[in-house]
């Protein structure tokens, strides 16, 4: 993947360090997605509120990119494939001090149970 591929913007920025839903509504997730094309940072379909998916079939945006520290892995809800892929815009993956699952501070004592 490193001529231009469709659906995958390498100049956009990440929309922030955590899942942009579950920031916005208080709440938590297990791991982090970022849309390759639109920069979204949502959650992983084993977090409780499966953003990232949400995100994926609201726009049409195919591809996401892991955004946890020492990933680069892309996957296309297009064709369900993982790929190898460009680098994206800085930062590649959420802050290094910033929990997995996250944010701590909203993590309840018993996360497992509520993981997909």
């Amino acid at each position: 993947m490193s001529e231009h591929i469709p659906g995958i913007d390498t100049e956009v920025a990440p929309s922030g360090p955590g899942c942009l839903e579950c920031s916005e509504a208080s709440g938590w997730w297990f791991h982090l997605r970022r849309c390759a094309q639109c920069g979204h940072i949502g959650c992983c379909d084993s977090s409780p509120s499966q953003h990232a998916s949400k995100h994926a079939e609201s726009t049409g945006h195919q591809f996401i990119r892991s955004y946890e520290p020492g990933e680069t892995w892309y996957y296309s809800y297009a064709d369900e494939t993982m790929y190898d892929g460009p680098e994206l815009a800085p930062p590649q993956h959420h802050p290094l001090d910033q929990s997995t699952p996250g944010p701590a501070d909203l993590v309840p004592s018993d996360w497992q149970r509520y993981l997909n």
